[in-house]
């Protein structure tokens, strides 16, 4: 399988010596899951996209510090890059940042939420089911999040398959080629404590304390992970 990673932001520098940089991230989290899959990396902060859309298996959509209305062309490239792997009927996973250019792409709204930040762990309940979930389908799931933009309004005809009372539309699937979720798969326990620990300026103190104690709970990397490739065989 070949994967097409669409970068959009980088780790920290402080943090890479300890946890690598974003495509790195994604990378592990495929890897653990399925060892044949051969990787490329696009910048497309810098217009870079592959030359034959259809040379890829699989496109996934990193995560990015950026908000997606904020007007820059890097981002309007990508919604329209997104638009062109849906018409081609190719797949596509987007990753937080990545959901919210889905959801552009598809017609529907993202703005900062007045519910403020989601940070730390996210447990999400399992709404709908799809055939590339599988037959054993648990009831709920934990992720990890960091994010304030929120996709607030849906096209129609797109499927929500989990969601919270925090992030109503957590993991969507848009159409038949593309999914995505406001969590983050890729991530570790630790990264995210660090960016917590760097973003206590910005985040209420309140809400960094329970974001901390939530890293206590175990996650769903590896249940997430399966399903993006299962979703890119189906």
């Amino acid at each position: 399988m070949k994967v097409a990673i669409l970068q959009c932001d980088d780790v920290l520098d402080k943090f890479q010596p300890d946890f690598g940089n974003y495509p790195g991230m994604v990378m592990h989290m495929l890897k653990q899951v399925r060892d044949d899959v051969t990787f490329h990396t696009f910048d497309v902060r810098n217009n870079d996209y592959p030359c034959v859309l259809s040379d890829w298996d699989l496109y996934v959509i990193t995560g990015s510090k950026a908000s997606v209305y904020d007007g820059s062309e890097w981002i309007a490239g990508l919604v329209d890059c997104v638009q062109r792997l849906d018409e081609q009927a190719l797949k596509v996973f987007g990753i937080c940042f990545g959901h919210q250019i889905m959801a552009l792409a598809k017609g529907g709204r993202v703005e900062k939420s007045d519910k403020g930040w989601g940070v730390g762990v996210a447990t999400n309940q399992v709404i709908k089911s799809a055939q590339w979930m599988g037959s054993e389908i648990p009831a709920n799931f934990n992720l990890l999040v960091s994010h304030q933009d929120q996709v607030v309004d849906l096209p129609v005809e797109v499927t929500v398959l989990a969601e919270s009372e925090f992030c109503p539309y957590f993991m969507v699937q848009w159409s038949r080629h593309l999914l995505s979720i406001q969590g983050h798969p890729e991530w570790c326990h630790e990264y995210s404590r660090g960016l917590i620990n760097d973003r206590r300026h910005i985040i209420p103190e309140n809400t960094v304390l329970a974001a901390i104690d939530s890293l206590t709970q175990t996650l769903d990397n590896t249940l997430l992970a399966n399903w993006v490739i299962s979703f890119a065989k189906h």
